[in-house]
């Protein structure tokens, strides 16, 4: 085996182990305050001690032990080992939703992310958590299938008529739509002058998932290409991941052109005339 295997099986098969480095990546400590972050008794805590010492990872200054150089380096990549393992497992079950066509796209944006879809006992958490996040929020931007069914437009559409301010990017299929669900509803929302609305012809990801950027958090819905029903959602307050949901945005924003009164009315006839059935493309 691999000796760099050894040394993560080494730490990962004793969580004092990995309490006690990350205790001390935060600064010296002696005995008592390693007894204190690990919840070990004593004899243990000198046993982990010798064995990081063994490997010449911390070191002995006076009554209290610190990481050495090379500790600081192991603890460093092991932590983020662990961080990275946290988030491959948070998005493992919605890996498929993910964004594949949005430049700059990063899994490591999404660490702290909060994740929805439906289980097997409660079918209906990403459609309330889409509604929670309308609910706290003043402002609304996004691009492509993310408010698509009636669970949640019926929310959406009033958040916009109570002043919610709301910019969007539809592809037509995705329009004729949402337009098709409450012909009369939309055309409320849509006549409010806080509401814009816009299209593009060739949105990435358009038939398996949208992008929403709020007043505090950024989100992804993932919804099912034939159907249309809401799959996942994933959603995040990092910094690093609005920022790359502004530069996804932006791009498209200049490459959208408002929509036109005329546009919409053929939009809502046509929907009613042949229901939408989206394809993969």
């Amino acid at each position: 085996m691999d000796s760099a295997i050894r040394d993560i099986q080494f730490l990962a098969r004793s969580e004092h182990r990995v309490g006690a480095l990350e205790a001390l990546f935060d600064g010296r400590h002696d005995r008592r305050d390693l007894r204190a972050a690990t919840g070990a008794s004593d004899p243990t805590v000198g046993r982990v001690v010798r064995d990081l010492e063994d490997r010449s990872w911390i070191v002995r200054s006076g009554p209290a032990y610190e990481l050495t150089p090379l500790g600081e380096y192991v603890t460093a990549r092991f932590l983020d080992l662990r961080e990275g393992m946290r988030t491959g497992e948070t998005l493992r079950d919605v890996w498929q939703w993910l964004p594949r066509e949005m430049e700059g796209f990063a899994v490591e944006y999404f660490e702290d992310a909060v994740v929805s879809y439906p289980g097997p006992n409660y079918p209906y958490e990403p459609v309330e958590r889409v509604t929670r996040l309308l609910e706290s929020t003043d402002s609304i931007r996004g691009l492509g299938t993310t408010i698509y069914k009636s669970g949640n437009l019926e929310v959406f559409c009033r958040r916009v008529i109570d002043e919610m301010e709301m910019e969007y990017i539809y592809s037509r299929p995705v329009l004729r739509a949402i337009v098709e669900w409450n012909p009369d509803l939309t055309a409320r929302a849509f006549e409010c002058d806080n509401c814009t609305v816009l299209f593009h012809d060739s949105l990435p990801d358009d038939n398996r998932c949208g992008l929403n950027i709020m007043d505090d958090r950024i989100g992804i819905c993932g919804h099912d290409p034939k159907t249309a029903q809401l799959e996942a959602v994933i959603d995040t307050a990092s910094p690093e991941a609005r920022e790359w949901a502004e530069a996804v945005y932006e791009r498209r924003r200049k490459e959208a052109r408002p929509i036109q009164d005329h546009e919409l009315v053929t939009a809502g006839r046509k929907s009613r005339e042949n229901p939408l059935h989206v394809e993969p493309r």
